[in-house]
């Protein structure tokens, strides 16, 4: 009911209202997988500086159609972050702004719900830019796959299980290949597959098993 009423809210709230198509139900099935790569981790003063998006139709994997854009950000890449994507000031200096790049993402996006690994911090990072574009955030619902992935291996777990959800433990478990990691389109690749993978397990019943002597905990991004 508070979704419903926000999005409401939103809609009232949109400024530019040919961008209204985020508020409509996308095509039956379909989803998007999402990554962004940052100059930083300050969800506050940090922006974007690549993001690529893959559309999900059912158990089918539409890698041909994808979008996928380098962007100038507004601020300095941290040392740390190019450490991370390797992607540096002057592999950025001549890409298109952030707001020149998202009216196509928008458009390549629609409504459909949104996939992704610790989405909420790409989420963040994107409706700062969504926000000053038509005057609201947006309005997809999200897919946490982290989510999905906790409740078929730890949702029967006893109190004191170790929990390790890194992304790397995930594609291990569920037998998929680990590419060029903190790469966005590799990235939201890699996050489509673990989806579909843990969509066909929860629809079949079928649970992720556990060791007996579980990892370290760590809840580490990818």
């Amino acid at each position: 009911m508070l979704r419903w009423l926000m999005r409401q809210m939103d809609r009232v709230a949109l400024q530019d209202r040919s961008y209204m198509f985020l508020f409509e139900p996308g095509p039956e099935g379909e989803y998007i997988s999402i990554d962004c790569e940052t100059t930083g981790l300050d969800r506050g003063r940090d922006e974007i500086i690549s993001v690529a998006a893959i559309r999900i139709k059912d158990d089918q994997i539409l890698a041909s159609e994808s979008f996928r854009a380098i962007t100038r950000p507004r601020c300095a890449i941290s040392p740390e972050a190019i450490k991370i994507h390797g992607l540096r000031e002057q592999d950025v200096a001549q890409a298109p702004t952030m707001s020149e790049v998202l009216p196509d993402l928008l458009r390549f996006i629609g409504g459909r719900p949104l996939v992704g690994y610790y989405i909420a911090f790409d989420l963040d990072m994107l409706n700062k830019h969504v926000a000053e574009l038509i005057g609201v955030e947006l309005p997809n619902k999200t897919v946490e796959v982290s989510n999905i992935y906790y409740g078929l291996k730890y949702g029967d777990a006893p109190p004191g299980t170790q929990v390790d959800l890194k992304f790397s433990s995930i594609l291990r478990d569920l037998g998929l290949p680990l590419f060029n990691q903190h790469d966005a389109h590799s990235d939201a690749l890699m996050t489509a597959m673990i989806y579909v993978a843990l969509r066909d397990l929860k629809a079949r019943g079928v649970r992720i098993a556990r060791p007996r002597h579980t990892p370290t905990q760590d809840y580490s991004g990818g």
